[in-house]
């Protein structure tokens, strides 16, 4: 009995600190590593909202180091696209007559995603054969009476733990 007693409070004792402690709030993606050449899935991860407030918009900013990007769609969600001639479009345009163009942004809006729920945006892309170290690709969330960029790249030598609202990166390895 004294031994279930001790688990019990060191159990709790255990979630009373973990809760305590300050929770990793970045947007991040659910691929850690990708290689040089490859076609990814890329799903980027949205575990909250802007200071309580309600996600409506994801914009993603895709780098050059990412080719052949291709959108998911997101029932309950509007999904259009940048491309490099600068026309917005929706993706239902950009599918049908986009081939050739390279898009530049990603944007899902329109939804809504309570502060207390997570989701996941998801797009693909092809690594450039070139590609090294790391990838960052720019995110702007927003929200229901706010935004949140999530666009910070630390400088040479510096890491993502150091920035407020760090981009959401992948490591290239060969």
């Amino acid at each position: 009995m004294n031994i279930l007693k001790t688990g019990a409070r060191a159990f709790l004792t255990t979630m009373a600190v973990a809760i305590a402690l300050p929770v990793s709030a970045h947007i991040t993606f659910e691929n850690k590593d990708v290689a040089p050449g490859a076609t990814v899935k890329f799903v980027l991860r949205l575990p909250h909202g802007c200071s309580g407030a309600a996600t409506t918009g994801v914009r993603i900013a895709i780098p050059a180091e990412l080719t052949s990007a291709k959108p998911q769609p997101k029932p309950g969600w509007t999904l259009s696209v940048i491309t490099d001639d600068v026309h917005k479009a929706s993706a239902e345009e950009t599918h049908a007559h986009g081939h050739g163009a390279t898009i530049k942004e990603i944007s899902w809006t329109g939804g809504k995603l309570e502060d207390a729920h997570y989701d996941e945006f998801v797009f693909r892309a092809t690594v450039s054969k070139t590609a090294s170290n790391r990838i960052f690709v720019p995110v702007v969330q927003e929200c229901e009476g706010g935004v949140d960029r999530w666009i910070e790249i630390p400088s040479a030598g510096g890491v993502s733990d150091d920035l407020k609202y760090p981009a959401p990166s992948v490591r290239v390895q060969p």
